[in-house]
């Protein structure tokens, strides 16, 4: 049988998802309960890489097991987990689902703030002044013109390409709070990080948006701007056509 876990995660503790020889990862975290609670060694896939540090208040994994899950399985695996780890749901789903190749979508909100709020330390960038929203909005038209983001794109990552889809980009005044919102098919690594760093750059003025095209059209990562903090970094929504999976 094949089993879902919709989970969130406060990443600020961790190297990220995905399992390292030598750190601390959500997935190493969750792997030894989850196998404990089991009674047999489980692997589970995840529906992404998130970098050390990231954040989300959605996400997808999937394992294999040969029965069914035991009862009050969620409760008794959120007593164990750290605090910092929630299992909202379980599932099954069909042999042909895969948290990771599965997904059609994936969407991420940025946050940040020109007022300094102790109780979101790790959670947000804070900003020295408030960038013009409406010229980050124009950068962000400019972003859905084209789907070539080798310009934001860290290198040394196992990207076969770097085209995406880029299905919405944009950037809105929230509580208080500075929140890029944008959503793809697929992310190169540190995409968002590096658009935001750049957009922030043209709300300052210091990139105007012809040059943002050139930034775009130029496709190295040293034309855009600086990667920024990945504290205020959220994986907000995975979409999938459940339709097809769910039993």
């Amino acid at each position: 049988m094949k089993y879902v876990f919709e989970i969130a995660y406060n990443g600020t503790n961790y190297h990220g998802w995905q399992m390292q020889l030598n750190n601390i990862t959500v997935q190493e975290a969750l792997e030894k309960k989850l196998s404990k609670i089991l009674k047999a060694e489980t692997d589970i896939m995840g529906c992404g890489r998130t970098d050390t540090g990231v954040h989300a208040t959605q996400f997808f994994l999937h394992f294999d097991y040969d029965d069914l899950l035991p009862e009050r399985l969620i409760f008794r695996l959120n007593q164990m987990l750290p605090k910092d780890i929630s299992i909202k749901r379980a599932f099954e789903v069909n042999n042909q689902f895969h948290s990771r190749f599965s997904a059609i979508y994936r969407s991420y909100i940025y946050k940040a703030s020109t007022i300094k709020n102790p109780f979101l330390e790790n959670q947000m960038l804070f900003l020295y002044s408030k960038p013009d929203i409406s010229l980050m909005n124009e950068g962000c038209k400019e972003l859905l013109r084209h789907t070539d983001f080798a310009s934001f794109c860290k290198r040394g990552g196992d990207n076969k390409t770097t085209i995406c889809n880029l299905m919405e980009a944009r950037w809105i005044e929230k509580d208080g709070m500075i929140e890029f919102y944008v959503q793809s098919n697929r992310f190169l690594r540190n995409m968002v990080r590096a658009l935001v760093g750049t957009l922030l750059e043209v709300g300052y003025g210091n990139i105007s948006l012809d040059e943002l095209k050139k930034i775009i059209n130029d496709r190295e990562r040293s034309s855009a701007g600086k990667s920024v903090s990945s504290a205020g970094l959220y994986l907000v929504e995975v979409g999938y056509n459940w339709d097809e999976y769910k039993i």
